[in-house]
């Protein structure tokens, strides 16, 4: 019997799927090339394989990647993977199979994987406001001169960068593939910095 046929759908929608895999799959370095692999096809933007659970989720954007592709995709990676011996886990310390589970168990929760998405998103927003404020820094007159302009502009910088940050993948799967399609949304994005630009200028 071939590993594909052990994978079960779920669940379906537009854009998501979730998978039941076998527990062949769960090995970590096994878990690792499935996952790098998917991750590769064209269209998918997100790849969670939760070993404890045997579950695999993917994210892709339909307009590049549609259900029957991400299958035949799928397919084939796992076909190449069994082929070339990439689904035969390799042998694990004893002494770090007890981290293993652990590990796996404790990202399994629900709970933890929120926090860990949630601390990444708020990582890299921090770092992107630590970089603003440095810049406005180079600007001490600005703030001297005018404090609540000052501050007006870098609330802006902020906003401007949630937004981006929030709707990046959508602007990099969607908006530019069919920009006729998403006209609206790239007319209110460039409004949007013509706003923040003429907020700029002196008066």
């Amino acid at each position: 019997m071939s590993i594909q046929k052990e994978f079960v759908l779920r669940y379906r929608e537009d854009g998501h799927v979730r998978f039941q895999i076998p527990a062949a799959i769960c090995h970590a370095d096994v878990a690792k090339a499935v996952s790098l692999g998917i991750s590769s096809i064209d269209g998918v933007y997100r790849v969670n394989l939760y070993r404890s659970q045997q579950k695999l989720s993917i994210r892709y954007n339909e307009a590049a990647c549609d259900f029957t592709t991400l299958a035949k995709r799928l397919y084939a990676l796992l076909a190449e993977l069994e082929k070339s011996g990439g689904l035969e886990p390799a042998p694990i310390p004893k002494t770090a199979v007890f981290k293993e589970k652990l590990k796996a168990k404790f990202d399994g929760f629900k709970a933890t994987r929120w926090v860990k998405e949630k601390w990444g998103d708020a990582k890299e927003t921090a770092q992107a406001a630590k970089i603003i404020t440095k810049i406005g820094m180079k600007k001490p007159a600005a703030f001297v001169k005018d404090p609540e302009k000052a501050i007006i502009d870098f609330l802006n910088d902020i906003l401007v960068l949630f937004l981006i940050r929030l709707h990046w993948t959508e602007i990099t799967q969607s908006w530019l593939v069919k920009p006729f399609k998403y006209r609206y949304e790239w007319m209110a994005l460039f409004y949007m910095f013509f706003l923040l630009v003429r907020s700029r200028k002196q008066k």
